[in-house]
């Protein structure tokens, strides 16, 4: 068997075995990175190359910042003042926990967002004796939202930064105001959506009125410290031009100066980073090396050419929907690593200097595809687990009757904005 052909059968079952769900989607997809290597399709060195370490840097460093700063309490402060701030009236609630989950989303990561917000929402929600699912399904769409605003807010977009050459501040500028139009069509509507479970008792109401935030707050010294290591991170984002430096580097810098200065033991701040999400992307990264090295991608890449015929507009919105699509039903980060080196071949094949746009459409598409259901997303299983652990189980059709439409929604607000700033 060629390799072209047994690539495409590694990758093919390792995306079945990954969205089917029956195996540890980490473990699919180092044993598809090891019968790559074993198959001889790419060598141990080569795959080395085909990591995207930027990637893997840039999460670590973050990962090791947010689950320090987790412990001072901050995420439950902003939860519970939120509480207070709408004086219990679950209408108003549900409109400020989404606003603290997408600006979260978008300055730390999505996945981290709904770990430290959902467990505060079923405490609050059950104080209130109200339904928490109008909750859980607002936060599982803001955090995506949120998310694409920014580099750092959504895997995809990390993914996508380091190939595509775009800093941190690119982001914010074409993603985030789109992002912002979505958001503020989304949560009046699922408002509307959910306006009869969003009723209280005014008893109930008071008491959460009368809750303390500042409780919440467990180490103020620790506070202060991780506050100046994300800022300064922010900062350094928002200087990668001027300052030269790839985003992980300065990712893992703010995470040694957290360490530093709190003087923490590494072995106990390394057992919180994520390992099983590392090495998926590991695993994954080696994969798809797999498919380029014996020129799946630039099959794939020369096909879509033709179709589109490497007009810019049309090849934009093919990739903006076929994301969406394909993100609402698989996991959009094994999309999105196939999809990166694809449009770098079709730009080398159809002579389009400035892929830009392109790539814009694969954040919008692949990010706010992954609100079309229940698995589409990291955050979305994340939220889904969480409430199936407290007896309060997410129906996918449930969901995705709600969900899917408001996706459609977005992806269209997309394409408007796409076709007169991006691809015109």
């Amino acid at each position: 068997m060629d390799n072209f052909t047994l690539s495409l059968i590694i990758f093919v079952i390792t995306y079945a075995f990954i969205v089917s769900e029956k195996l540890p989607r980490t473990v699919v997809a180092l044993a598809g990175a090891v019968i790559v290597l074993f198959s001889g399709i790419v060598t141990q060195e080569k795959a080395i190359h085909y990591i995207d370490w930027n990637t893997i840097g840039l999460l670590v460093g973050m990962m090791i910042m947010v689950n320090i700063t987790r412990r001072t309490g901050v995420f439950e402060y902003l939860a519970v003042k939120s509480a207070v701030a709408s004086k219990g009236d679950p209408m108003k609630l549900l409109v400020l926990l989404a606003v603290i989950t997408a600006v979260l989303s978008a300055l730390l990561d999505n996945v981290t967002t709904v770990l430290l917000v959902v467990p505060v929402t079923f405490a609050i929600c059950r104080q209130l004796q109200i339904p928490v699912m109008p909750f859980l399904v607002t936060e599982i769409m803001a955090s995506n939202i949120g998310g694409t605003s920014t580099l750092i807010g959504d895997p995809p977009n990390i993914m996508i930064s380091g190939p595509a050459g775009l800093s941190f501040m690119e982001f914010i500028y074409n993603l985030a105001p789109v992002a912002i139009v979505v958001f503020l069509v989304t949560i009046p509507i699922l408002r509307f959506l959910y306006r009869k479970d969003l009723k209280a008792d005014p008893k109930l109401m008071e008491a959460i009125a009368s809750m303390n935030p500042n409780d919440e707050i467990k180490d103020p010294a620790l506070l202060k410290k991780s506050f100046l290591a994300l800022g300064l991170t922010i900062l350094g984002f928002a200087l990668h031009s001027v300052i030269h430096l790839p985003t992980a580097t300065i990712a893992i810098a703010g995470a040694v100066l957290l360490l530093l200065m709190t003087r923490e033991e590494p072995e106990h701040v390394l057992e919180t980073v994520e390992w099983p999400t590392i090495f998926f992307f590991i695993g994954l990264f080696i994969v798809v090396g797999g498919l380029e090295e014996s020129g799946v991608i630039h099959w794939v890449a020369e096909s879509a050419l033709h179709f589109t015929g490497g007009e810019i507009m049309s090849t934009g919105l093919l990739i903006l929907w076929l994301s969406a699509l394909a993100s609402s039903f698989v996991d959009n980060i094994p999309f999105v690593a196939t999809m990166i080196p694809l449009i770098q071949q079709m730009g080398q094949m159809g002579g389009i200097t400035n892929l830009d746009p392109i790539w814009w459409s694969l954040a919008l598409g692949a990010c706010l595809g992954g609100n079309g259901t229940l698995v589409g997303a990291a955050a979305n299983v994340i939220v889904a687990g969480m409430a199936e652990k407290r007896s309060t189980p997410i129906s996918f059709l449930g969901f995705m009757k709600v969900a899917f439409p408001l996706m459609i929604l977005s992806i269209i607000i997309s394409t408007i904005y796409l076709v007169i700033f991006q691809l015109s």
